[in-house]
């Protein structure tokens, strides 16, 4: 059987960043219990982040992603290979602020049992500096979509 692992990554109590959290938890919230994924809420990255995934077979990364030319609210559902093209490899001497690509070409190296698919839904976001628990009102409106898309694409799998 494939083991799906389903991370929320970001800061809850930091706005806009708290949005892979929010979606983690509503996913879980709708998902059977008798669905074989796992669900995590995480506020890590680079090697910590790779190690979490080790022995499943598909992950589905949920995260806060801030960009100039990104409209708060949309969102983009990536593969690793986007995610190269905007944090691309750096890094690889030090493991203290490795990126999650750079992690993951490591533990390949190493020879771990990483997943074969990885998918990434980076939802565009706002505002990450102010303290709140509360997201800004279009990324707040994007959870529901997002949500829907993570369930389908379990569904998928």
């Amino acid at each position: 059987m494939n083991r799906t692992l389903i991370i929320g990554l970001g800061n809850p109590i930091l706005t806009d960043d708290g949005v892979g959290v929010r979606v983690a938890e509503e996913v879980r919230a709708l998902l059977p219990e008798s669905a074989p994924v796992d669900i995590s809420e995480v506020s890590i990255g680079g090697l910590t982040l790779m190690e979490s995934m080790i022995g499943y077979d598909r992950v589905i990364l949920i995260d806060s992603y801030l960009s100039q030319d990104g409209i708060p609210g949309t969102f983009r559902k990536m593969s690793l290979d986007d995610l190269r093209l905007v944090s691309p490899t750096q890094n690889s001497a030090s493991p203290h602020d490795a990126s999650l690509v750079t992690a993951l070409e490591s533990g390949k190296q190493l020879g771990l049992r990483l997943p074969g698919q990885i998918t990434i839904y980076a939802i565009h976001v706002q505002n990450v500096d102010e303290f709140s628990e509360q997201p800004t009102p279009a990324v707040a409106a994007a959870i529901p979509l997002v949500t829907k898309a993570v369930l389908d694409e379990i569904r998928q799998g």
